[in-house]
């Protein structure tokens, strides 16, 4: 349940009561009963804190990009469509492995 915090027009008492969001609002003043009391605008009681909790968790993935994401970036070697020379591709040139030894 929320805590919603209240002012008195009449004698100025401010107070917090812990009240179901589906009461209705209070309307005399604890202090002075007067029915003057106002319901105030205050912050929400709780952080999302850890990780994951982000505002771009739930934003769209294919959306609009922003002006950070339209940077000039290197342009990516293009793939060459055919056969596999079938090279020696990332091993040494030293003939290791070759059965000479």
């Amino acid at each position: 349940m929320p805590i919603y915090e209240y002012a008195c027009d009449a004698c100025g008492h401010e107070f917090e009561t812990l009240q179901k969001m589906s009461e209705e609002p209070l309307k005399e003043c604890p202090k002075c009963h007067e029915p003057k009391l106002r319901r105030l605008v205050s912050a929400a009681g709780f952080q999302l804190k850890g990780t994951g909790w982000y505002v771009t968790d739930f934003r769209d993935k294919g959306g609009r990009k922003g002006p950070a994401d339209r940077s000039e970036k290197a342009p990516k070697p293009e793939k060459k469509e055919g056969k596999d020379t079938g090279g020696t591709k990332g091993t040494p040139s030293s003939g290791a492995g070759s059965g000479s030894g």
